[in-house]
């Protein structure tokens, strides 16, 4: 059984739309204990890497071959932001669908975590992400709500271009260990941080099977085109947009702050009669 429950269902001359997302959440993961000395080394204190991922659902409508229960062929995934493997960071990626669908519970080992599904109905998908045992020994809960029809009602719904909807989320591990720095030096998906004088790390831990980086590499993956681009060019564009309006806000609240001052100092200056 492929299908899935709906809370909302949309007529079918809809069409298809995209809607990037401005690049804003960023989650700190809890500390982790320090249970594993032996195989993590020691804690770098004051020092935060962060790891920029992008989780979301592409939804393509079938056309001529769409039925009643099966409308849209969807996948809905976890990626780096910039498309890069994340199986460096994340061990397992978990999907729980919609109770309608067979093994609700989905479990993805290894990159690209990511699942294909298809369906007529939107349902909220929750995602949870485990770190491999140097990174982080608590899970990362997600939530997407599965979106397959679009928002703009004027248009006729098409194959050609899906339904896109992406978040983006800065994932940040607060004094992480030697070993798990060392492991992701150099590594594309990885924000690394400025180091404290005197420390120092040993060289990067080279990749024994090159074929496993290119598994999960979703640089050449069937939907890249689809992806929505968050780079820092553009969400610098979009602060700077965002910061000229909040200018013009600031200044226009001083403009009247200053009217309503001066008619004060009218109404003060005014000799009673």
């Amino acid at each position: 059984m492929t299908n899935s429950s709906s809370s909302k269902k949309h007529d079918q001359d809809q069409p298809e739309s995209s809607s990037p997302t401005l690049k804003s959440q960023r989650t700190k993961m809890p500390k982790s204990e320090d249970t594993d000395k032996k195989n993590s080394g020691k804690k770098l204190k004051d020092v935060e890497i962060s790891v920029p991922i992008v989780y979301g659902n592409i939804a393509f409508w079938l056309g001529k071959k769409a039925s009643e229960y099966q409308s849209h062929k969807w996948t809905v995934y976890v990626r780096g932001a910039t498309n890069e493997d994340l199986g460096a960071i994340v061990k397992r990626c978990v999907f729980q669908l919609h109770s309608s669908f067979n093994n609700p519970t989905r479990v993805v080992e290894s990159p690209p975590f990511e699942l294909s599904e298809t369906g007529w109905g939107e349902f909220e998908i929750a995602i949870t992400l485990y770190f491999h045992s140097d990174v982080c020994d608590k899970p990362l809960n997600l939530y997407h709500h599965l979106k397959l029809y679009p928002e703009d009602e004027n248009s006729s719904m098409t194959t050609k271009k899906p339904v896109v909807v992406e978040l983006y989320d800065e994932i940040v591990f607060p004094d992480p260990s030697e070993a798990f720095l060392s492991r992701v030096q150099g590594h594309p998906a990885v924000n690394l941080p400025r180091l404290p004088a005197g420390v120092t790390l040993p060289p990067p831990i080279p990749v024994e099977d090159a074929s496993k980086r290119r598994k999960g590499d979703t640089k050449d993956h069937s939907l890249t085109q689809w992806f929505t681009n968050f780079s820092e060019a553009d969400e610098l564009l979009q602060l700077a947009a965002a910061r000229q309006q909040v200018q013009a806000h600031i200044a226009k609240l001083r403009r009247q702050i200053s009217l309503i001052d001066g008619q004060q100092q009218q109404f003060k200056s005014t000799p009673e009669q």
